[in-house]
């Protein structure tokens, strides 16, 4: 049986969340569930057996998930496998019971681990073999967040400049006391930054002389490990998964659906550049803003948001669905309405007038679905 979902793919994009402090979501659920459960236990299963080959100790994900254990930092291997096993499964439940196949969507793209996960849904790499990967080097990844704090950096008034970013964060760098870098560029006026030691309390010092008013930094209490950053280099991580990457087996071919790179902000994949765009993924920001828009300008109606308790991604569309509200009701276009608006970026002439952003005028009008609370709400055929 076909799910009217189906008929919507054309026009919908898959976003696969990445690792965070809380991993395990409803895949309790999901496992209990009479119908789903056998399918979501094969991929732990599987998921298992691949990261216990390569951390070199028995992990068994399934136990973990009916026990509701939550991961943490010192658990982060078992985390990487079970986000990856968790998206392929439920990739799997809509096609199985709902025929919705992911490879008929118009776009897919994920925000840090979600990428390797999306490169594996869409037919690039096996999952036991893209785990080795992140599996390989996560113990090293830990080490290195002993030090490490995140600090969220926002505007309220103009765009950040994100060149003068890079330039404060090199300066500090070259004090030889830690390194601090850009992680991900969340939007316009929003990064994350990590930095060792008190890189992230100094960057907040140069902050009056290098930045307009009203930009300000918020440390995250949380530790998180330095991914997408040049910290990355102490351990050699890039070069390692490099290594890795040139006898990975893969297919070389597009990916299917097309798939948007958050190293590249782009639909950069090509039949065979896969294992290259990895490697930079390891330690280059991640640009989910440039993921966001795209999003929007090709014409997306529905995101549907893969994973575990999917947070980031759809947090980053509310926050600019509320900011597009809140614009427009400041201004002449909340006569028109959203019905009027949804018209408007259909005519080429009238678009033509609007900002040379004007696809952000569609925030408010595509539907966001998060996968594992759709599957628990439907009725199984």
């Amino acid at each position: 049986m076909t799910h009217p979902l189906a008929s919507r793919l054309s026009t919908a994009a898959f976003a696969f969340r990445g690792y965070n402090t809380t991993n395990l979501g409803r895949t309790p659920e999901l496992l209990d569930h009479p119908a789903y459960g056998p399918t979501v236990e094969r991929y732990l299963d599987d998921a298992s057996a691949a990261a216990s080959d390569i951390v070199g100790r028995q992990i068994d994900l399934a136990a973990r998930v009916r026990r509701r254990e939550e991961t943490s930092l010192a658990s982060y291997d078992e985390a990487i496998a079970l986000i990856v096993a968790v998206e392929m499964a439920q990739i799997d439940l809509l096609a199985e019971f709902f025929g919705v196949v992911y490879a008929q969507a118009k776009m897919a793209y994920g925000y840090s681990l979600g990428e390797l996960a999306a490169v594996v849904a869409s037919g690039l790499f096996e999952m036991e073999h893209a785990l080795r990967l992140p599996l390989s080097v996560a113990a090293d990844a830990v080490a290195l967040t002993a030090d490490v704090t995140m600090g969220v950096l926002f505007s309220r008034g103009p765009l950040l400049d994100i060149g003068l970013v890079e330039k404060l964060c090199l300066e500090i760098n070259l004090a030889g006391q830690g390194v601090v870098g850009m992680s991900s560029i969340l939007a316009p006026n929003t990064v994350l930054l990590l930095g060792q030691g008190n890189t992230i309390d100094r960057f907040a010092a140069r902050m009056p002389e290098a930045f307009p008013a009203r930009v300000y930094l918020r440390k995250n209490k949380e530790q998180w490990p330095p991914m997408h950053t040049s910290i990355v280099w102490q351990r050699n991580i890039p070069n390692r998964v490099g290594v890795m990457m040139q006898t990975l087996p893969g297919e070389f071919k597009r990916p299917v659906p097309p798939l948007l790179s958050l190293v590249t902000g782009k639909l950069s994949y090509n039949d065979h550049n896969a294992r290259e765009i990895l490697n930079r993924w390891i330690d280059q920001p991640q640009r989910l803003w440039d993921a966001v828009y795209e999003t929007l300008a090709s014409g997306v109606k529905t995101v549907i948001h893969v994973g575990p308790d999917p947070n980031l991604i759809p947090a980053t569309f509310q926050r600019l669905r509320d900011n597009m509200a809140a614009q427009l009701a400041r201004r002449s276009f909340n006569s028109l309405g959203l019905r009027a608006i949804s018209h408007a970026v259909k005519r080429p002439w009238l678009t033509a007038l609007l900002p040379s952003r004007s696809a952000m005028l569609r925030a408010p009008l595509v539907e966001h679905i998060i996968l594992e609370d759709w599957l628990l709400e439907q009725k199984v055929p």
